[in-house]
């Protein structure tokens, strides 16, 4: 069940990520700190209402948050999620790791003790 349940969480910040203009806002976030919605569409080229939703995406993926501080909204970088992907990466590149060394063995006719 965990299992299925991080399964869904990477898919989710995958869909999220894998648009350039979401990246792009994440990786806006991650240098500038939090932002107001208004500050952020301003490095695109595109309506408020545009970003807006992009931003919603990225909300509902858990990458951002939104607080609110009088009348301002300002958007936040999550992330913890990412640890998933991270942890999704590291265990492709050891299975990688893994298969390169057997080949390694394979061709060199090195054994194990």
């Amino acid at each position: 069940m965990v299992e299925q349940e991080s399964d869904q969480r990477l898919t989710e910040i995958f869909k999220a990520a894998g648009d350039p203009t979401r990246r792009a806002i994440l990786t806006l976030l991650a240098q500038e700190g939090p932002l107001r919605v208004t500050d952020i569409a301003g490095h695109f080229d595109m309506s408020l209402n545009s970003v807006s939703k992009h931003i919603k995406v990225l909300e509902s993926a858990g990458l951002a948050t939104r607080r609110t501080e009088w009348r301002e909204h300002l958007i936040e970088l999550r992330v913890e999620d990412l640890a998933l992907v991270d942890r999704w990466f590291r265990d492709l590149r050891s299975i990688w790791a893994l298969r390169l060394e057997a080949l390694d063995h394979l061709l060199t006719g090195k054994d194990d003790p």
